[in-house]
């Protein structure tokens, strides 16, 4: 279930992508690469995009 209207993520979805938002940042001041986490997070919105886009298309 969508955490609001207007945002297709879950509460553990906005988690986790919150979470590895401050590893890519951190990982960004130390100057090493961060391509790999933000596949990660593109692939969880994606996923959820697309659940919601279901689950609208279901109605």
């Amino acid at each position: 279930m969508a955490f609001t209207d207007k945002d297709p993520h879950n509460l553990s979805e906005l988690a986790r992508v919150i979470a590895l938002g401050v590893r890519i940042e951190h990982r960004r001041a130390r100057g090493k690469g961060v391509k790999r986490l933000e596949n990660r997070v593109d692939a969880i919105r994606e996923k959820a995009q697309a659940r919601e886009d279901a689950r609208r298309k279901k109605k």
